[in-house]
């Protein structure tokens, strides 16, 4: 069975070619003289952040880059030293038989159209978050990049920093007792303004606005629908929930060995920004996961961070400590007791009787006794790592460290909350057969119509 690709996309994007193109999956992503040969699909802000760090890997060449803007593609060349050649369509990024892989780095909604054709073609690929923009197109990729024995990364790197790894050890490990509990917030103030009030008008000079909506619905062209903004509209991305969340619940399901709730429930609305967003400004989230509960705050509107946090992070509650975790490295505090003949509390200097001999905390992390909290683990490269992990796998074919699978997985529990969020109700979900119960409004938002050509 033989199809021309470009008709085949244009046609409907799709994964089901794995049964004709098996062969693809043996081959080695070496090119000429051991050379691998990658191609950067959406090189605006994140996207020239990812082909930094590529371009510092001895072994990869970049050959290709792709935008709807010029002024982008201009840009990445440059980086490039001039060696890469621009293109606008990245169908004819995919034509070429000479690149191995690909990074897709565009606005969300782009990523699994774009993933199933790179797929299709043969490519490898290292895919921002969130992996998808549904939870169906999410599970679509996974089955589409395991049958056609493709590697691929998402764009979740703090899962290649030592310290988060490292801290993720401790909470498996149960230094931190029996975890109930786990927080994770964003806050931020961009009140009264937000984003504004922008006025549609003529795209820039050199941008196809009509490719760049691509699958999402036309609109005529807003500032405020493109760079970086695009995050605050429901057609192109999730908010903050799946921004940030993705990076977020990526981590607690790792740690937790967990891999999707059991329910969702979320409130929220635009209370204070004037301006033209439509997700939320202000945000909670409850998750019900097997033995604890997460839950995940967001305020555009309010930056203050309690106990002099940063204005992100997460927080596992255990009953023997507390762990709070982020980029810049991680801290634990022992569990506070009383003990019956005082009220000033005094924190646990041993592990529990009922568990198995351990050095105390301040012994086993050089500590003072004095302090009651410890920073125990300091900030590792995370981003850099993460590339490299991803171009070993290439030539070795295992999985990645954020492979599909945990990648769709760990997008998914996002795209559930704001599911919850538009019906207004809590929600159950299956996670084997990756169903909403009960519910038919909320099952309908596990996918979406596609604009014309662009069908998953």
């Amino acid at each position: 069975m033989k199809v021309n690709r470009r008709t085949f996309v244009s046609a409907g994007v799709s994964g089901v070619a794995a049964a004709t193109t098996t062969g693809l999956g043996a081959r080695s992503a070496l090119g000429a003289n051991n050379r691998i040969r990658v191609a950067s699909i959406g090189v605006g802000g994140m996207g020239r952040s990812d082909l930094r760090d590529f371009l510092k890997m001895p072994e990869v060449d970049i050959v290709a880059v792709c935008d709807t803007w010029e002024q982008n593609r201009n840009r990445a060349v440059e980086m490039t030293g001039g060696k890469a050649v621009a293109y606008k369509d990245f169908r004819e990024v995919l034509d070429r038989k000479d690149i191995d892989a690909v990074i897709i780095a565009t606005p969300d909604h782009w990523h699994v159209p774009i993933a199933l054709a790179a797929c299709d073609a043969g490519k490898d690929m290292y895919v921002e978050k969130p992996l998808s923009h549904t939870v169906e197109e999410g599970r679509k990729l996974a089955q589409a990049v395991t049958l056609n024995k493709k590697v691929l990364q998402m764009g979740t790197q703090q899962r290649s920093g030592k310290h988060y790894q490292e801290a993720v050890g401790l909470i498996r490990a149960g230094e931190l007792g029996k975890i109930t509990r786990v927080h994770t917030w964003n806050f931020g103030n961009e009140a009264p303004t937000g984003i504004g009030n922008h006025s549609t008008g003529e795209p820039p000079a050199g941008l196809d606005w009509d490719m760049y909506l691509g699958p999402a619905p036309y609109v005529p062209f807003s500032p405020n629908r493109f760079i970086y903004y695009f995050r605050w509209f429901w057609d192109y991305a999730g908010g903050k929930m799946t921004d940030w969340g993705t990076h977020h619940f990526d981590i607690i399901h790792w740690a937790m060995n967990v891999q999707g709730p059991e329910s969702a429930f979320a409130v929220g609305h635009k209370y204070a920004l004037e301006d033209n967003r439509e997700t939320p400004d202000t945000m909670e989230v409850i998750f019900e996961y097997p033995g604890f509960i997460a839950t995940f705050s967001h305020r555009d509107c309010n930056a203050y961070a309690p106990q002099s946090h940063d204005n992100y992070g997460i927080e596992f509650f255990g009953t023997d400590g507390t762990m709070y975790l982020n980029r810049n490295g991680f801290w634990v505090t022992p569990e506070m007791t009383i003990p019956d003949n005082s009220l000033e509390p005094y924190y646990l200097r041993q592990v529990r009787e009922n568990r198995s001999p351990r050095q105390p905390w301040e012994d086993r992390y050089q500590a003072t006794a004095a302090r009651s909290d410890f920073r125990i683990g300091a900030r590792s490269n995370q981003h850099i790592q993460h590339v490299r992990n991803f171009i070993d796998c290439l030539k070795s074919r295992e999985k990645p460290i954020s492979d599909v699978e945990t990648g769709h997985r760990s997008t998914a529990a996002p795209l559930l909350a704001n599911i919850a969020l538009k019906v207004g109700r809590k929600i159950h979900w299956d996670l084997e057969s990756e169903k909403i119960l009960d519910d038919k409004e909320a099952s309908l938002l596990l996918t979406k119509q596609y604009r014309g050509q662009w069908k998953v």
